[in-house]
């Protein structure tokens, strides 16, 4: 008999499967759950982007693309950003990846040497600490505060920074907190890493998706742009999470060497999904402004009712998440999910998911139907009442 234990590597056996996922696939074995347990639209793709999909098919266009994705799509990806965000790029400046996630995967391997450390702020989504250290890299974790609105501060960053240290993730708006870096928080960390060589790796999966105030990528501040790989993606924004498509931009030599790993790995992101992205940057900005203000009230309505519920929650400046902190139950944020799913057949996330200082929050995504997030509440409620 083969011992597959000593044939697994270190690093992927001692990496521990997503907590996100364990929720998830515990309620998909049960009848009558509600979950706010998954970061996905509720929204369909909106028509113009299936539409262009469909009309590539029918003209044939199913073979591989240039690794770095298509042009066309990679110039669109250059005006989007500018106009969007006021961030310059060339098409040889984007790699089109097979999603957001990807492009993290590449961007950290292409740095990461053994040892090297990645400065990783937690809460955060779940793929940063494992892909650093199956990169042969070492997490180096800052835990945010929520009296600090769950932000990376200057000071926790100087602090954190060693001789070692080669990147910094930037994951705002955060996943799961909701919290927005603005541009002064920006201009701060700026300062920190000025005269180093170290490199940003932004996350702005949910760019698009701010309240109140206008995302500001980390390359948009001065002296910020030679060192900084901006991540971002489709499938938040433009409801288009199966159709795995995301892109890296940065200066030319990075993504020259990202690109190397992609070939190998990859050889190009799905094909029909490239041309449909193209229709999205075109043509989508109203439809993502209404999915948006959609979201926007959903925000408010489930921030309302954990508040109601004596969760102290506060008001997320992004992404469609509520990060509620259930301390006051006495329970630990995995015993609260559990006993609240098999009891009242309600899944949300523990905030341990996302890292050790989320001990004391659950993670409730809003990216569901006002009766889906209402008949939470009132479950979550009959359960806190049952704990009394």
């Amino acid at each position: 008999m083969i011992d597959y234990s000593k044939l697994i590597a270190p690093a992927v056996k001692e990496t521990r499967p997503s907590g996100i996922r364990r929720f998830f696939d515990i309620a998909n074995t049960m009848e009558g759950v509600i979950s706010l347990g998954v970061g996905e639209p509720d929204f369909r793709t909106p028509w113009q982007i299936r539409s262009a999909g469909i009309n590539s098919l029918r003209r044939g266009h199913t073979r591989y693309t240039a690794n770095r994705g298509l042009e066309e799509l990679r110039l669109e990806i250059c005006r989007y950003l500018e106009r969007r965000y006021e961030v310059t790029y060339a098409p040889e400046e984007v790699l089109v990846t097979v999603g957001g996630s990807e492009a993290i995967d590449m961007a950290v391997r292409a740095i990461c040497a053994p040892g090297d450390e990645i400065i990783i702020p937690q809460p955060s989504y779940v793929c940063y600490e494992p892909i650093t250290r199956m990169a042969g890299g070492v997490p180096v974790i800052i835990n945010t505060r929520a009296e600090n609105g769950f932000k990376l501060t200057a000071q926790e960053l100087r602090a954190a920074i060693t001789e070692k240290t080669k990147a910094l993730i930037l994951p705002y708006p955060s996943n799961p907190t909701g919290a927005v870096m603005r541009r002064g928080d920006l201009e701060a960390i700026a300062e920190v890493l000025r005269d180093t060589d170290i490199i940003c790796i932004s996350d702005e999966i949910y760019s698009e998706l701010t309240y109140g105030v206008r995302h500001v990528s980390p390359a948009a501040i001065p002296e910020m742009r030679e060192r900084t790989i901006l991540i971002n993606g489709f499938s938040k924004a433009f409801s288009m999470t199966g159709w795995r498509l995301g892109y890296a931009a940065g200066p030319t030599e990075l993504i020259r060497e990202i690109t190397k790993i992609h070939q190998y790995a990859i050889m190009c992101a799905p094909t029909v999904s490239q041309h449909a992205a193209i229709e999205a940057l075109r043509s989508c900005d109203g439809e993502v402004a209404l999915m948006v203000e959609e979201y926007d009230m959903r925000r408010r309505f489930i921030v309302d009712g954990f508040n109601k519920l004596g969760l102290d929650c506060r008001e997320p400046s992004g992404a469609f998440y509520a990060f509620p902190s259930i301390a006051k139950t006495g329970l630990s944020s995995e015993e609260f999910c559990e006993r609240l799913l098999y009891s009242k057949r309600v899944a949300v996330v523990p905030g341990t998911a996302f890292g050790d200082s989320g001990e004391g929050f659950i993670r409730a995504s809003y990216c569901y139907s006002l009766e889906h997030i209402k008949e939470a509440l009132y479950r979550i409620g009959e359960f806190l009442e049952e704990l009394k």
